[in-house]
């Protein structure tokens, strides 16, 4: 299933969909003005990120509304963590040679 979100998550115009879910649910319609597309293009790309999995769709009387399914972002961020860690590892690397050379600003904060 991972490598079928991957591929959705390839095309950017799927991921600005995902953005404005992430946002609220929203309307078939609403996506196609939001995202300046035609109905057919849209619709397609929300068919392929249904059957990826990473959004759920259901009626509310004529139009079909879009939700995102958190179900499949969680075995995604699972697929990450070991990658994660690397990325960190960087970032710790980072910040222990910023305070031994001084050069860290009064204005960088650490999370």
């Amino acid at each position: 299933m991972a490598e079928v979100a991957w591929a959705a998550l390839s095309d950017p115009a799927r991921r600005a969909v995902l953005d404005l879910l992430r946002q609220r649910p929203h309307a078939v319609g609403e996506l196609v003005q939001a995202l300046q597309l035609t109905q057919p293009t849209t619709s397609k790309h929300l068919r392929v990120l249904r059957e990826a999995g990473l959004v759920r769709v259901h009626g509310d009387a004529q139009r079909r509304i879009y939700t995102i399914d958190p179900t499949s972002f969680a075995a995604l961020d699972a697929w990450l963590a070991p990658y994660r860690v690397l990325w960190n590892d960087s970032l710790d690397a980072l910040g222990h040679h910023l305070d031994r050379t001084g050069t860290r600003t009064r204005t960088t904060r650490r999370t």
